[in-house]
């Protein structure tokens, strides 16, 4: 297991742990040891996840070589960007990464579009999506997002009422993969009269077709409107 694998594991290993998953079920969810989980827990314990994390990467550091983005690199940016219709700098990087074995970190690949492209048109206007619905009731309003570890990807849930979460762990960043995470999310909370995405790919076709089929009501966050999705932008 890599070194950034295990840093991934450790952050949600936190995250299950903050929200009351019992660690007697934390090592089946992450496929670690049950003692690994009881050491981490007691590292979290004792100097907070931040310390515990840069005493983690400051043990395993080697030499860092000095990394430059090449033209080559650019040039495969704007052509996935072109080929996949305008698609976002998530899914840019997992394909630079599964088609070229390339790693780009997202913000330097929306540097790269914004010199090219307009990513934003400051004369379109948001399109009306309904109001921020919040939970009265167990189930009643679920907000979804996921969260970007490099070789994995969690599909974060939460419930706005009672704050329970699902954390599901997928080796991609597609719709298909969503449509699994949110079989298994709808598995834990039982049913969920309204979820909250936001307009990312991994949340279009196979997760569309799949809500529509088990969920009342959907609702699409707005661009750059985080306050939207603030519960579960709260809880990553």
């Amino acid at each position: 297991m890599s070194h950034e694998d295990n840093i991934t594991k450790i952050k949600l290993c936190y995250t299950l742990w903050k929200n009351g998953i019992s660690p007697e079920a934390i090592p089946a969810q992450l496929g670690v040891h049950r003692s690994t989980v009881y050491r981490w827990i007691h590292g979290f314990q004792m100097t907070g996840i931040r310390e515990f994390e840069r005493r983690y990467r400051r043990a395993k550091k080697g030499r860092k070589q000095p990394r430059k983005t090449s033209v080559l690199a650019k040039v495969r940016i704007l052509a996935i960007r072109k080929e996949y219709k305008q698609c976002c700098g998530q899914k840019i990087r997992y394909i630079l990464q599964r088609e070229y074995g390339m790693d780009i970190s997202v913000a330097t690949i929306y540097r790269i579009l914004g010199g090219t492209y307009q990513l934003r048109s400051k004369w379109k206007k948001y399109s009306k999506r309904g109001y921020v619905r919040k939970g009265s009731q167990p189930r009643e309003v679920i907000q979804t997002d996921t969260v970007d570890f490099g070789s994995v990807y969690a599909f974060t849930a939460i419930d706005t009422y009672t704050k329970e979460a699902s954390v599901i762990i997928r080796p991609r960043l597609t719709a298909q993969d969503g449509q699994t995470a949110l079989k298994e999310q709808l598995q834990y909370f039982e049913k969920i009269d309204h979820i909250q995405r936001d307009g990312g790919s991994e949340f279009k076709k196979e997760w569309q077709q799949y809500a529509e089929q088990h969920i009342p009501s959907i609702r699409t966050a707005r661009p750059y409107k985080k306050n939207e999705q603030a519960f579960i932008e709260r809880f990553n």
